[in-house]
């Protein structure tokens, strides 16, 4: 036996109404902020693809500081050999001075 139960139009009035407003206004506003969101997100891969890149050419120009610290230690062993050669070229001067002199 199935007993049948009377519902009141309001029940109907009231699901009517939601599922009128779920599409007319939820769906469309969900739609558009789902939307929203995907374009910031497809913007901020293209930011991340551009830092990559630029960080890429930042460790590229930065990679010769190792060679420029090490070309600066040379120079300085360099200074110190150029420096020794001019006193010995000072004497040696002195040398031959005094020798042309004498003869």
């Amino acid at each position: 036996m199935i007993v049948a139960i009377a519902v009141p139009t309001a029940v109907y009035v009231i699901w009517w109404a939601t599922l009128i407003v779920a599409v007319v206004i939820v769906l469309p506003l969900a739609w558009y902020l789902l939307h929203r969101a995907f374009a910031a997100a497809r913007q901020i891969e293209r930011y991340a693809a551009k830092t990559l890149e630029a960080g890429v050419g930042v460790a590229g120009n930065t990679a010769n500081i190792a060679a420029l610290k090490e070309t600066i230690g040379v120079a300085t062993g360099i200074l110190g050999t150029a420096s020794a050669i001019e006193e010995h070229s000072g004497v040696i001067e002195g040398a031959l001075a005094s020798r042309a002199g004498g003869d």
